[in-house]
């Protein structure tokens, strides 16, 4: 489907282009049932004003836009600033844009498209799932970055990713938990809609226990609570505490992230217990927090330079047409500290 332009709008209502301007932008120098009939058009077809005519007009924008989905996390911080740098050193200027979780991140995209003309997107966080007819609409690169998606659902030629294997990853972080003895292992996890890298790491956990024969317990799946910021230091505390206050036996918790590792950490030291000799905890991510929280935290690293670096070199090497879309996978680093303290178990 074509773009559609202010030219069509005019075309459509009959009237001038300069008339669909004064009418956009409220002029009073316009017949009112005039500007009703224009907005109407306007609405009914989804146009999207474009309010600088400056860029209407130019063919050589240098902006590219970072969509960020859903949550605050010092880990997005500081993939930002170094996707800021690397696209600076390019002489291209950023556009930074928070998506909510109920927000459709495409509808959002082409909305800056629009505005800001864009030359490419990244995407950065969350689940990503369209059909391939609204991704065709996205009518510069794109890549996926650190994004759960479902390859399945979409033509994989149409965008890049880079990202780590979250399941994998966090099958990883259980199974270095399960070898330091511990069975009894809960889990802080996304909410039950989740479809994003908190259900790829809620998977990682069943099967890492499924595998080792240790039966997955419900009561040992501990959901983010939905009136509190998703991911956060206060919902690992307050999912903690009631961890705590239920007296499920349990000897470690792997939070999946490390924000919400550290709030459960502060929960399990006011209720008078020691870490990791009542509870070992870990968590996911590896933002620089964790190392010097004390107990320092046990946690899968993820290569935050790297993924923000390939980002964007990926990105602008589709843009110069010297590459096609790749879907880039890298390891992380299981960072092994106080918090799980391996050979010491509650008892």
């Amino acid at each position: 489907m074509e773009e559609i332009t202010i030219k069509d709008i005019a075309r459509m209502c009959g009237v001038g282009v300069s008339t669909v301007s004064r009418a956009i932008n409220n002029h009073p120098d316009i017949n009112p049932e005039t500007k009703e009939m224009i907005l109407s058009v306007i609405k009914e077809n989804s146009y999207i004003p474009n309010n600088s005519a400056r860029n209407l007009k130019r063919t050589d924008a240098r902006t590219i836009a970072v969509l960020v989905k859903g949550i605050t996390n010092p880990f997005f911080n500081s993939m930002i600033r170094i996707m800021e740098e690397e696209i600076r050193k390019k002489r291209y200027s950023l556009v930074l844009h928070h998506v909510d979780f109920t927000e459709d991140e495409v509808d959002v995209a082409l909305e800056l498209i629009k505005e800001k003309r864009l030359r490419g997107i990244v995407f950065l966080g969350g689940y990503f799932s369209h059909s391939e007819e609204k991704l065709k609409k996205l009518h510069v690169p794109f890549v996926l970055s650190t994004v759960g998606c479902s390859p399945g659902n979409m033509n994989s030629e149409l965008y890049s990713t880079v990202s780590v294997d979250d399941e994998k990853e966090s099958s990883r972080m259980v199974q270095y938990l399960i070898d330091c003895g511990h069975k009894d292992i809960a889990i802080l996890a996304a909410e039950t809609d989740d479809e994003s890298i908190g259900k790829l790491r809620l998977e990682g956990y069943k099967r890492t226990l499924e595998r080792n024969g240790i039966p997955v317990r419900e009561t040992l799946i501990r959901r983010m609570r939905c009136d509190i910021s998703s991911y956060s230091l206060e919902n690992g505390y307050a999912v903690t505490k009631e961890l705590i206050e239920s007296k499920v036996p349990c000897t470690a918790i792997f939070a999946i992230s490390d924000m919400q590792a550290i709030g459960a950490c502060r929960a399990i030291l006011e209720a008078g217990m020691k870490i990791p000799q009542d509870y070992a905890v870990a968590g996911f991510d590896g933002i620089e927090m964790g190392g010097f929280y004390t107990p320092s935290l046990t946690t899968i690293r993820q290569p935050i330079e790297r993924l923000a670096e390939e980002t964007i070199h990926l990105l602008f090497e589709v843009i110069a047409g010297r590459k096609a879309h790749q879907h880039l996978t890298y390891d992380a680093e299981l960072l092994e500290r106080e918090s799980t303290g391996c050979g010491v178990i509650a008892g």
